[in-house]
């Protein structure tokens, strides 16, 4: 794997490596290779699931109610649908 050197990062950038590194419990150097992976590399699957992040949320307990009771025709079976 390949060692990459940065020169001059100032002191305002390396405050928040270091705040971060500390937040997370890594070291500075793999907190920064996880910044760059999580800005630079793309991950379809995540951009396929947030175009749908308007489809996504939670239902209120009335939603809920109102679903489940119109779902209980399909939990019944019906044995003459089954006999020929």
């Amino acid at each position: 794997m390949k060692s990459i050197t940065i020169h001059g990062i100032d002191t305002e950038l390396e405050k928040k490596i270091v705040e971060i590194a500390k937040e997370t419990g890594y070291s500075q150097n793999r907190t920064i290779k996880y910044i760059l992976q999580k800005t630079l590399k793309t991950d379809k699957q995540a951009i396929k699931r947030d175009s749908f992040l308007d489809l996504f949320g939670t239902w209120s307990d009335e939603e809920k109610t109102e679903f489940e009771s119109r779902m209980n025709d399909f939990e019944k079976i019906q044995i003459s649908d089954w006999n020929k």
